[in-house]
C-alpha cells in the first residue's frame, strides 16, 4: 500500500440502479473494484421507458460480457420514417443499415427485460455489493475519500460508506448534482407527450394495424408517435406518444376512455392490450458542472433530452463507458486523478449535439398550428429543410488536436488469424490499441514502452502468422480515407488519431504527451520527432 494512502470501503460508489449505473456497476466490476450500489427502491420499475440502443452502445454492452444475452433481448431497428398529415414522407433516418459497429445503427429494447439482464450481469461480479431499499441522505468528501450517509427505508437504520469516489446516477432530480452545487442550463425545448405502451394480442400484427414500423406522424392535429418497445418472451410492445396540445389538462390525457380514444384510428382492445399510459415532460437539460473532486454525475443527473433521436439512455451509457476507462488508470495509480476532467470536457459537448439533433426533430414534429405545419411541409418538399446533422463525433480532450480522423468511432470488424475468423474487440480484448499496416507500427522503444505502460496492445494488419486480416475490409477503408497506416484507438472505442507511415512514432510522442498532460503517469520518452 502507498504511503499516504487512506483505505475505503469502496472504490467507488454508484448512486441510483438504472441502466447507467447498472452498465458502470458491470465495467467497474469486471475491472475488479469494489463497488456499492446504493438505490432506494428494491425492485426494478417494471415499465419500459427507453426503447432504442445505438450500434455503438451495443458493441460496448457486448464487449462488456453481455453479448450472449443480447440477440435475445434486442430486435434490429427498422427504417425511421417521419410522415405529414396526409402520410407524404418528410424525412427518413435509415436505422435498419449495416452500422460502423457491424451491426443494424439501432436495436429495439424492452428495457425492463434489459434491465433484468444487466442485473444478472452486475450479480455475477463478486466484487459488486448492490444495497436496495437503502435512501442516500448526504455525502462528504476530504482530499481522500467521499464518505456518505444512507438509510435502510426497513429499519430506518442509518449507515456510512466511504469510496475513493462517488458517481450520481440518480436521475433527473439528482440529489448529487446537488450537493455538488451543479446548475443546469436549459436549451429551450419542452413539451407534454402521452407514453401508452401495448402488448400486441396474440396473431396481431403491425402490418394488421396500418401502422409503420418506426415514425413520427407529424399531423398538427395530434402530432403522434409509433414506435416498436421491445419483446419480452415472445410477446410484442408497442408504443404510442402522443402531444398534448394546448387547452388539454395532463387529467384529460391520462383519462382511460381517452387513451383508447388516441389509439382508436390504429387499435383497440380486441388488438391491444394497455401496459401503462402516463403524461411525460420532454426537457432538454445540461449540467454545467459533472464533477467536483471526488463526486461525478453521469447519465439524466447530467442531461436530459427530448426522445426524438432515442439517445437519452444511450448517452448516459456512453457517460458510465468514458468514466470506466479512465477510473480503471486513476484506481490503478497509473493516473492522477486530474485524467477525470477530461470526462466532462468530452463528453458535454457529445450530449449537448445530441440535444441539439433532438430538438431539430422535435421540432418538426411538435407543431400543432395547420399552418406552420403546412409552410414545414413546403420546405420538406421544396429542399429548403436544413440537413439532418451528421452524428457527433468527439470535439475535444485525448484527442491529437489537429487530425480530421481524431475522435472518430472506429470500426468494428470481422478478422481472421491462423484461419481462425472473430470480432476485432475479441481479437484485442479491451484497453488501447495501435492499429498498423505492415511494419508502420514499429515504434521507437522508448515510445513502445511508453505506450506498453498503460497496457496499450499493437495489431499488425498483414499477412503473417501474427497478423490479422480484415474480413470486412471497414478498417482498411478508414485507414485509406483518413490516409494513414496506422491508428492508436482508445478503451472506448474512439480514435486519438492516426497517421502515415512515416508520422506513426510522431502519432504515439503526441499521445504520450497528451496522457502525461491530462494525468497520466506515462514513462517520458526520448525520441526525437
Amino acid at each position: 500500500m502507498k504511503a499516504g494512502f487512506v483505505q475505503a470501503d469502496f472504490d467507488v460508489i454508484l448512486i441510483g440502479y438504472g441502466p447507467v449505473a447498472q452498465s458502470l456497476a458491470l465495467m467497474l466490476g469486471r475491472q475488479g473494484r469494489r463497488v456499492a450500489v446504493v438505490e432506494r427502491w428494491k425492485q426494478r420499475y417494471p415499465l419500459p421507458r427507453a426503447v432504442c440502443i445505438d450500434h455503438e452502445l451495443y458493441r460496448v454492452l457486448h464487449a462488456n460480457g453481455m453479448g450472449p444475452v443480447l440477440p435475445a433481448v434486442t430486435q434490429p431497428g427498422p427504417i425511421y420514417q417521419w410522415f405529414n398529415a396526409e402520410w407524404k414522407e418528410l424525412l427518413s433516418i435509415p436505422w435498419s443499415l449495416d452500422s460502423i459497429s457491424g451491426g443494424p445503427e439501432v436495436t429495439f429494447v424492452h428495457q425492463p427485460t434489459l434491465e433484468e439482464a444487466l442485473d444478472q450481469a452486475v450479480a455475477a461480479q463478486p466484487t459488486v455489493e448492490t444495497l436496495l431499499g437503502y435512501e442516500f441522505r448526504a455525502a462528504r468528501q476530504d482530499t481522500d475519500l467521499v464518505t456518505i450517509e444512507i438509510e435502510d427505508l426497513d429499519t430506518g437504520e442509518p449507515k456510512s460508506l466511504t469510496a475513493r469516489y462517488l458517481v450520481g446516477c440518480d436521475g433527473a432530480n439528482s440529489k448529487v448534482r446537488e450537493i455538488i452545487g451543479s446548475t443546469r442550463t436549459d436549451l429551450g425545448f419542452e413539451a407534454d407527450w402521452l407514453v401508452i405502451d401495448v402488448l400486441l394480442k396474440e396473431g396481431v400484427t403491425i402490418e394488421q394495424l396500418g401502422i409503420p414500423a418506426a415514425g413520427q406522424y407529424c399531423n398538427p392535429v395530434q402530432p403522434t408517435t409509433i414506435v416498436p418497445a421491445g419483446v419480452r418472451e415472445g410477446r410484442v410492445y408497442r408504443r404510442w406518444e402522443f402531444m398534448r396540445l394546448p387547452g388539454v389538462t395532463i387529467a384529460e390525457m391520462e383519462d382511460e376512455a381517452r387513451v383508447w380514444q388516441f389509439l382508436s384510428p390504429w387499435a383497440g382492445p380486441d388488438q391491444v392490450e394497455l401496459v401503462r399510459h402516463k403524461v411525460y415532460n420532454f426537457r432538454s437539460l445540461l449540467a454545467d458542472t459533472w464533477r467536483d473532486g471526488r463526486m461525478l454525475l453521469a447519465g439524466d443527473a447530467a442531461h436530459v433530452m427530448p426522445p426524438f433521436l432515442g439517445q437519452g439512455m444511450c448517452s448516459g451509457m456512453r457517460d458510465a463507458w468514458n468514466l470506466a476507462w479512465k477510473l480503471d488508470l486513476v484506481l490503478d495509480g497509473a493516473a492522477s486523478d486530474d485524467l477525470l476532467d477530461t470526462y466532462q470536457q468530452e463528453r458535454a459537448p457529445h450530449v449537448r449535439k445530441l440535444m441539439d439533433m433532438s430538438i431539430f426533430l422535435g421540432k418538426i414534429i411538435c407543431i400543432p398550428d395547420p399552418e406552420k405545419a403546412a409552410e414545414r411541409d413546403a420546405a420538406f418538399a421544396s429542399g429548403a429543410m436544413p440537413p439532418f446533422p451528421p452524428f457527433p463525433s468527439l470535439t475535444d480532450g485525448l484527442i491529437r488536436a489537429g487530425d480530421p480522423g481524431a475522435g472518430l468511432l472506429s470500426p468494428h470488424v470481422a478478422v481472421s488469424r491462423n484461419g481462425q475468423t472473430s470480432r476485432l474487440d475479441e481479437v484485442v480484448g479491451g484497453g488501447f490499441v495501435l492499429i498498423a499496416r505492415g511494419e508502420a507500427g514499429q515504434l521507437a522503444p522508448a515510445l513502445g514502452d511508453a505506450l506498453a505502460a498503460i497496457g496499450t496492445k499493437f495489431v499488425r494488419l498483414g499477412k503473417g502468422a501474427a497478423d490479422i486480416a480484415d474480413c470486412d475490409g471497414r478498417l482498411v477503408a478508414m485507414l485509406d480515407a483518413q490516409g494513414w497506416d496506422a491508428m492508436l484507438v482508445r478503451p472506448d472505442f474512439y480514435i486519438y488519431g492516426g497517421a502515415a507511415a512515416a508520422g506513426v512514432n510522431a502519432l504515439a510522442e503526441a499521445f504520450v504527451a497528451d496522457m502525461r498532460a491530462a494525468g497520466a503517469a506515462l514513462p517520458l520518452t526520448t525520441h526525437a520527432i
